[in-house]
């Protein structure tokens, strides 16, 4: 399951990066970018166990400050290239259910420019990383930005589901009120209406995590996000 999840995540990561103009390419270890990918998004996700830091730190950029890679087996040493651990997380997965609680918001995705605007706005919560979601990422076709609304039609909550082969992985997930907890349900209500027969998957660490998990995902495998210099991206 952590490949399957590793691989969801990557491509969820290439679409992001191909969205701002930058083409990644995918290889038998990893994913990786040529240059700096958007803020918060890895420059490199590996996609099996084993891989060879010297050949990943070479097919991105690491003389600009802030390389970031998703380590998502956290199997790698890459301090001979000059990063350091930003954080250590947890792959998780639920198998294909219902919520077992329903949402009070109205769900649904967000399909337009405007639509997903209100939702950039609502997730970035003033802090400046609205355009990180341009209105390009409405022409993939595996990604789907779920919004939840409040009675006065709102957006207060939402995540962005990414569909694979054998999952579909969540990232982002937030509300303005009452943290993950408040915007599990709705996404996962969402989720099983879109996908009913598809396993969910992400990775998510500290109180994310934990409320994950009351929501019925199981921890699966660790992964770790290397960070060089300062300035950085993280990752998404």
């Amino acid at each position: 399951m952590v490949r399957a999840a590793a691989r969801n995540n990557a491509e969820w990561c290439a679409v992001m990066s191909r969205s701002h103009g930058l083409v990644g390419e995918f290889g038998a270890e990893a994913w990786a970018a040529p240059a700096r990918t958007p803020r918060y998004y890895p420059d490199a996700v590996t996609l099996a166990p084993g891989a060879d830091p010297a050949v990943l730190a070479a097919r991105i950029d690491t003389a600009a400050p802030g390389a970031s890679v998703k380590d998502s087996f956290a199997d790698l040493d890459l301090t001979e290239a000059g990063f350091q651990v930003l954080f250590e997380a947890q792959w998780i997965h639920r198998a294909a259910s219902p919520p077992a609680t329903a949402s009070a918001l109205a769900w649904a995705v967000a399909d337009t420019p405007d639509t997903l605007r209100a939702w950039a706005l609502a997730w970035d919560d003033g802090d400046g990383d609205a355009d990180l979601f341009r209105p390009e990422l409405l022409d993939d076709l595996a990604t789907f930005v779920l919004a939840g609304r409040d009675p006065g039609g709102r957006v207060v909550a939402g995540a962005v589901a990414s569909r694979s082969d054998q999952v579909v992985g969540i990232s982002n997930v937030f509300a303005s009120d009452g943290g993950p907890d408040a915007a599990w349900p709705g996404v996962l209500a969402a989720v099983h209406r879109l996908f009913p027969d598809s396993p969910v998957v992400g990775y998510e660490h500290g109180d994310g995590l934990e409320a994950a998990v009351r929501h019925g995902f199981e921890p699966v495998g660790p992964l770790r996000i290397w960070l060089a210099g300062q300035g950085g991206s993280g990752a998404a």
